[in-house]
């Protein structure tokens, strides 16, 4: 089997973990701090800040930058559905823009434009794919609305000369087992404002002035709670792997392009077949996914379960938010989303695949559409 992802996890980070519990020091503490620092040094961002995941990165990110009941906040149809999950646990209400067009699956500063009301607190753009989205244009059309970027899919990306992350007034990334880089669960926040830094650190750890590690070593001895807050914070363990991690992000990352370019060049023939950002020259992907258009008319599931029995692993990224069962009572008029909802498919890609490996799944793929 190929499987669709494959994590780059080995005697490095087992090193590293190992020696974080010899410390005795297991919660947030210098080993989160030394990865926050390293990471806002690769986005170029002025403050990272470390957190459980990207789904209360971005929880924490909306709300910093004054989402509230009754907002609303523009995000793409086209995305896994934690961004729209944050919005709606702070009670706003997601507004779906559509894709700028079948080659370029970010969000549509046109449509942004349309959509946006009194009511528009943000707007969340995502790197879809591992493609920075045209920020510059979205934030032009938000009209002062907070940019809030969703790079779950773009660490090391870039726009132009900078990095995804530090395009807006916030930055959420993901390390879930299946992105670029991993922690198994985990997160980061990145911004250069110090005022939105500084609420977001208080937010992860329950509002409170002083940390754990603080008072255990005697630096602090009582602490106020500023605000009200919530437990977001990375452990040591997590902190300690991704600081390896993202020592590896930048040769991963050029291993993955080298792979989505054999896929372009033999899957360039195909009939029908479309593949995405073909003609987008936006910046420098971190090609989280490799996805295609299948050709109109096909039968994706048939084609998904005749890859499974060669060998070959497939997704679909993604079901589009709105034709969720708890997202169906919000409108929607996306288009080219639903044009191209049916079509897509995403085929394997990781930093350890080989050329034997891409030239199998590209064989699967033509025999599987006949």
């Amino acid at each position: 089997m190929i499987p669709l992802s494959e994590t780059t996890l080995g005697d490095e980070e087992a090193q590293a973990a190992a020696a974080v519990v010899r410390s005795g020091w297991l919660t947030q503490g210098e080993r989160v701090a030394t990865f926050e620092r390293a990471f806002a040094a690769m986005v170029g961002t002025r403050h990272a800040i470390a957190v459980a995941n990207c789904t209360l990165a971005l929880e924490l990110a909306l709300e910093a930058v004054g989402v509230r009941a009754g907002d609303e906040v523009i995000i793409p149809a086209l995305t896994f559905v934690a961004t729209a999950n944050a919005v709606r646990r702070l009670g706003a209400t997601p507004v779906f823009a559509d894709v700028a067009s079948e080659d370029d699956l970010t969000m549509c500063p046109r449509d942004v434009a349309r959509k946006r009301t009194e009511r528009t607190k943000a707007v969340c753009p995502v790197h879809y794919a591992g493609w920075a989205a045209d920020v510059d244009a979205i934030a032009a059309s938000a009209q002062g609305a907070a940019i809030v970027e969703d790079c779950a899919h773009a660490p090391g990306a870039t726009l132009g000369a900078r990095g995804c992350g530090a395009l807006g007034a916030v930055g959420a990334f993901s390390f879930f087992s299946n992105k670029n880089m991993t922690t198994g669960e985990g997160g980061m926040l990145t911004t250069d404002d110090d005022a939105l830094a500084t609420a977001m650190r208080l937010t992860r750890a329950h509002g409170m002035t002083t940390s754990t590690l603080d008072r255990h070593r005697g630096h602090a001895f009582t602490y106020d709670v500023a605000r009200v807050g919530t437990n977001a914070r990375m452990d040591e363990i997590r902190a300690a792997i991704g600081a390896i991690q993202l020592g590896k992000l930048r040769a991963a990352n050029s291993h993955r392009a080298a792979c989505v370019a054999r896929y372009r060049e033999a899957l360039a023939s195909v009939r029908g077949l479309e593949i995405p950002f073909s003609s987008v020259t936006r910046g420098t992907s971190a090609h989280h996914l490799f996805v295609v258009l299948l050709p109109e008319g096909t039968d994706r599931a048939k084609v998904m379960a005749a890859l499974r029995e060669r060998g070959v692993q497939s997704s679909i990224h993604y079901p589009p938010t709105h034709k969720f069962s708890a997202y169906e009572s919000i409108p929607a008029n996306v288009p080219v989303t639903d044009r191209v909802a049916g079509r897509l498919l995403s085929l394997p890609l990781f930093a350890t695949m080989t050329d034997e490996q891409v030239a199998r799944v590209c064989e699967a793929l033509v025999a599987a559409l006949g």
